[in-house]
């Protein structure tokens, strides 16, 4: 179906409402999103090992604050099957600058979407959000103003770089815990191996309904994924007391993929340090005062992280980050769980790894070595900015794969990329001197 169409068809999209109740010893939470005359949705998430003592601590109307701003971020999964032209908040309250952020976020977080879409987001009037209970007096008790304890939240995804963070923290004594969503089996091994403790672990069910229009040829595309998970892990940093959140996203995520009606489209826009620094001071304003967020590896390009987990080759059989292993084609197919070894994200991970890691080990995560498909050929030109664009994937800087290239064929031993350190992030001063000590 195309956008026009949609849009026509489908004029609003409101996010009704939430509720959340404690049961089986974690928090259960839905929310219901309509589109008229016929479309509703209600997907759920639980989190796990929540105690009323920790609900207590927070306070209804807290508590309430942190969900419905889930759900803002949870709806753009389900507002992109029609792309409605207005999107209406009855769940809750925003002022003129919390609209303005989220539509902001919107219009940079689903580039990709649109441009894969071909719909044109920059035409006037393109986006309306309105909250009508807003004209309500806002409860001061909504923002958290109580003191964290100072322990750190480490979201764990399954690839190399939340392991280094893992590692090096660990390694500094900081008081830490994992947070898993919808928990992978490389998940496990990588805890298993990294033995930092039971961590945090939180449940996301989509609602069916958006698969099936996915089937019928309603929109679908990329959503700014790493957004839902700064709302999540603050929720769950709130809710278990942990004042830090330590992402691990990196300086190469800075680096946008292609130009699309005058704007620079970026895969990975969320995990940015321009979106990390619109989070942190949207949470300062409306959610907690006392949480810090930021990403630990922020200052180091993706090649640097994996000179740095070369050096932790016990992981390398446990780790995945082929995002080809997870995906279902809208609930069609079962995911392999495996690396693909056909995908920009596998050439890339062989490319940062095999200068340090050496061939041999990093043949045997891929079963093959993959810089000798002549097939992927058209993929690695387009990581190296020889044609196209740089994939929509999360991969590094097209100048950090042509340097990795050349270190593979052993045109060079070393560059000054690999010292380089960006001053542009916001690590708490004890974690920049944990990095700097173990930066290579």
């Amino acid at each position: 179906m195309k956008a026009d169409e949609l849009r026509k068809k489908y004029p609003k999209f409101f996010y009704r409402g939430y509720t959340h109740r404690y049961s089986g010893g974690g928090l259960h939470i839905s929310f219901h999103f309509v589109i008229p005359p016929n479309i509703s949705f209600e997907p759920r998430v639980v989190i796990r090992d929540a105690s009323k003592a920790d609900l207590k601590r927070i306070g209804e109307t807290a508590l309430n604050n942190l969900v419905f701003h889930l759900g803002l971020v949870k709806m753009l999964s389900y507002w992109k099957a029609t792309c409605s032209p207005e999107i209406v908040i009855q769940a809750g309250s925003l002022n003129k600058q919390q609209i303005a952020w989220f539509k902001d976020l919107i219009l940079n977080g689903m580039g990709e979407y649109f441009f894969e879409n071909k719909i044109d987001f920059t035409e006037p009037n393109f986006l309306t959000i309105t909250a009508p209970g807003s004209n309500l007096p806002r409860r001061k008790e909504s923002f958290l103003r109580g003191r964290m304890k100072k322990r750190t939240l480490v979201p764990l995804g399954g690839g190399k770089d939340a392991v280094v963070t893992l590692e090096l923290l660990k390694k500094e004594g900081v008081q830490l815990r994992p947070f898993l969503l919808n928990q992978k089996p490389e998940q496990r091994k990588i805890l298993n191996l990294a033995k930092v403790g039971k961590p945090i672990v939180v449940e996301r069910t989509i609602d069916p309904k958006l698969l099936e229009l996915n089937r019928k040829g309603y929109l679908n595309g990329h959503t700014p994924f790493s957004a839902y998970l700064a709302f999540l892990s603050v929720l769950c940093a709130v809710l278990f007391d942990y004042k830090y959140v330590a992402l691990s996203n990196e300086r190469s995520s800075n680096e946008g993929n292609v130009k699309y009606l005058g704007k620079v489209i970026n895969h990975q826009y969320s995990k940015t340090y321009e979106f990390e620094k619109k989070f942190r001071g949207y949470v300062k304003k409306y959610l907690s005062k006392d949480i810090e967020y930021f990403s630990f590896l922020r200052p180091l390009y993706e090649l640097q992280i994996a000179k740095l987990f070369a050096k932790y080759p016990k992981y390398f059989g446990a780790f995945l980050s082929c995002n080809e292993a997870h995906k279902t084609k809208s609930g069609r197919k079962k995911p392999t769980g495996k690396w693909c070894g056909k995908c920009a994200k596998c050439l890339f991970v062989f490319l940062v790894l095999y200068p340090f890691a050496g061939e041999k080990r990093t043949v045997a995560i891929f079963k093959k070595n993959i810089l000798k498909d002549k097939k992927l050929n058209p993929l690695l030109n387009e990581l190296t900015g020889r044609k196209r664009f740089k994939p929509f994937e999360c991969v590094g800087t097209i100048g950090e794969s042509r340097v990795a290239l050349s270190l593979c064929q052993e045109k060079i031993k070393s560059h000054p990329l690999l010292r380089a350190w960006n001053t542009k992030h916001f690590l708490p001063p004890r974690f920049e001197k944990i990095l700097k000590r173990h930066y290579v």
